[in-house]
């Protein structure tokens, strides 16, 4: 070998050290829960992180960082490198309504954040007893016309339930008293023995109490019939009309993440929420996979934002 060819040896070994350097992942990625352990979000998470680690062999660890509505984990997610291997698994509570009713979070998730992909879809689930005389929700709509007749509990002020509750009054012309509970279990106990008329809930944590016959599912706010409930009717066909919310929970980065590591991940996730036994698995617990690019999650988010911000003004929400 010669002098030109030792140099350009030499060169193409040099340029191939980066980019070995540079191949993602590095290290192993830390897939952040910003919830406890036991709950839709942490199961959600570690079928995520099991199943892509598998269909990949990347090592990917769950990390439970609980607290605050999930916006603690979150904002350690906003903190933390750029490098793609932190992610979190966010989703609309804590990303698209928190910003607008607490102040001084610690991230901004539309400035913070790195849309990654969307994993799966959850509708909210309208509910009264089974000894309610209320059998559909044309029935709800028609006493909650005159006020103070309808009660709705849900898991708390600012929640999700809460604001699909908010949103249901104001698009059926309804007028509720919404009674906020700490968490679902203790509004379910109420609603069973009839003490509030309707409940405002995810299917997760009202299904149990549907299957053993003591609360009567009325509607989904999905703009589709929830495959678990396939009986239950959606809001939109009960008459509100376009009626279409779901609780997404999604995979985002840190901002500034690079576009191909980006992109690398989406793919990588794509390819395992198109597995049969995930599929399954967050079917039968109330959802539906629904993955996606990168630029729609961003743009589902914003819409999100912009929507609930109009029913907080007019709902007048305000949390101390």
């Amino acid at each position: 070998m010669d002098r030109r060819q030792l140099l350009a040896s030499a060169l193409a070994l040099a340029a191939a050290a980066p980019a070995r350097a540079q191949a993602f992942p590095g290290k192993p990625i830390r897939m952040i829960v910003p919830f406890p352990p036991g709950g839709g979000t942490d199961f959600i998470a570690r079928t995520v992180s099991m199943r892509l680690a598998e269909s990949t062999g990347w090592t990917v660890v769950p990390d439970n960082k609980a607290g605050a509505g999930g916006t603690i984990g979150v904002g350690e997610a906003a903190k933390a490198e750029a490098s793609g291997h932190t992610l979190v698994l966010g989703q609309l509570d804590n990303l698209g309504v928190a910003p607008l009713l607490y102040k001084g979070l610690p991230y901004q998730p539309q400035r913070d954040l790195q849309p990654v992909i969307n994993v799966a879809d959850f509708p909210i689930i309208l509910l009264t007893s089974s000894a309610s005389p209320y059998k559909t929700l044309a029935d709800v709509v028609a006493a909650a016309r005159e006020p103070g007749r309808i009660t709705f509990a849900s898991a708390g002020n600012g929640t999700v339930s809460h604001l699909v509750g908010e949103l249901f009054q104001l698009r059926a012309g309804a007028k509720m008293q919404h009674i906020p509970y700490k968490g679902s279990a203790p509004a379910l106990v109420d609603v069973v023995s009839g003490q509030v008329t309707l409940l405002s809930s995810s299917i997760p944590s009202a299904l149990a109490q549907v299957q053993a016959g003591k609360l009567r599912p009325l509607a989904v706010s999905s703009a589709r019939r929830s495959p678990i409930l396939p009986e239950v009717p959606t809001i939109a066909e009960s008459g509100v009309k376009d009626f279409d919310v779901n609780v997404w929970y999604a995979v985002f980065a840190p901002a500034g993440v690079p576009a191909p590591v980006v992109a690398q991940l989406n793919a990588a996730l794509h390819k395992m929420l198109q597995m049969a036994e995930v599929q399954a698995a967050i079917q039968a617990q109330g959802g539906e996979v629904r993955p996606g690019t990168p630029q729609a999650l961003g743009e589902r988010l914003a819409a999100d934002i912009a929507q609930w911000r109009e029913v907080i003004a007019a709902a007048k929400i305000q949390l101390e």
